[in-house]
């Protein structure tokens, strides 16, 4: 995988809805096909002999942080960012914490996940607001959501509200591309990605993207999960994004679909975005692609170090809190 170039930048539909055709299966212009590539047996062997399978019999390891963190106050240009793993982060704004894409599961199936979640659930500030990217089980873990569900008002895409019927929520409100939002002092926008968003596979019709969130002199962009694609210099032009989150694993499914970005991958669409700052996830949490649970993080670092963006890339621990001052 180092030495294969980035794919073409694939290409953002004029009005999102066209048709197109991808892997002889028509979906719309910003969805991935669910046909897995040739050679697929072969790269599933790889993935359960080299990833899952070693990863059950090892030991899981503890979190970085076993103490609660302490939740000051943050000035009107300051946000706070958790890493919890995975795609979970908590969000502290001057007026609001938002949780997004929560997930506290220490099994999912037969995928271990190799490190306690970064912050305990108890530990966690009153929330205000959840996001969820797409309906994916690793994104929308309806278990751990029922135990946070109290009240809480809910974003999700188009067709996911369904999945959080009978818990303990608010308000949910089902947001289409580009749609904004205002949740009272923090402004909440819906954004593409090159993805998918079926929990089961008849179920096509649910949305999937990322969210931009907003306050009076500070955004923070979290693109949920997405393959590399002409999108993000769209989100650039249209929005002023002072942090980036992006996946930086899982690059090598075992469908050899490209359904997620290798590390120098987002780091082009960190310059894409003309971002100041660039926080990765999606990695070391969940085995989720062939290959060894460091490389991305070291391949993320070495390339940012080449490209002269090193001090622009902040890769916390889970747990570390990340304080943004914009």
């Amino acid at each position: 995988m180092d030495n294969q170039p980035a794919p073409e930048r694939r290409r953002l539909s004029d009005r999102f809805q066209s048709l197109s055709r991808r892997n002889g299966i028509e979906t719309d212009g910003l969805r991935i096909g669910l046909k897995p590539e040739k050679g697929w047996a072969r790269r599933n062997y790889q993935y359960w002999s080299q990833a899952l399978i070693p990863t059950m019999i090892r030991k899981r390891e503890l979190a970085h942080f076993a103490e609660p963190p302490v939740f000051g106050s943050l000035e009107t240009n300051e946000l706070e960012v958790i890493w919890i793993g995975h795609a979970s982060f908590l969000v502290r704004t001057p007026h609001h914490n938002i949780l997004i894409d929560p997930n506290w599961a220490l099994w999912m199936g037969p995928i271990k996940r190799t490190r306690h979640p970064g912050l305990e659930l108890d530990h966690l500030p009153d929330i205000d607001a959840i996001l969820i990217s797409h309906a994916h089980m690793d994104h929308l873990h309806r278990p751990t959501l029922r135990r946070i569900a109290n009240g809480q008002t809910v974003f999700v895409p188009k067709g996911v509200s369904s999945l959080l019927r009978g818990m303990n929520f608010g308000e949910i409100h089902e947001l289409d591309l580009w749609e904004h939002f205002q949740f009272d002092e923090t402004e909440i926008i819906f954004t593409p990605a090159y993805h998918w968003g079926a929990r089961m596979i008849h179920d096509t019709h649910r949305g999937f993207g990322g969210f931009i969130m907003r306050t009076e002199s500070s955004s923070l962009y979290h693109c949920g999960d997405s393959a590399y694609f002409e999108g993000f210099a769209e989100i650039g032009k249209r929005y002023d994004i002072k942090t980036a989150i992006l996946p930086i694993g899982a690059y090598d499914a075992p469908s050899g679909r490209e359904v997620h970005m290798n590390p120098e991958e987002a780091l082009q669409a960190f310059q894409d975005l003309d971002a100041e700052q660039m926080i990765p996830m999606h990695h070391e949490t969940f085995p989720l692609g062939i290959g060894k649970a460091c490389e991305p993080r070291r391949r993320l670092l070495a390339e940012a170090e080449a490209r002269a963006l090193i001090d622009r890339i902040i890769a916390p621990l889970e747990g570390e809190p990340v304080r943004l001052i914009h």
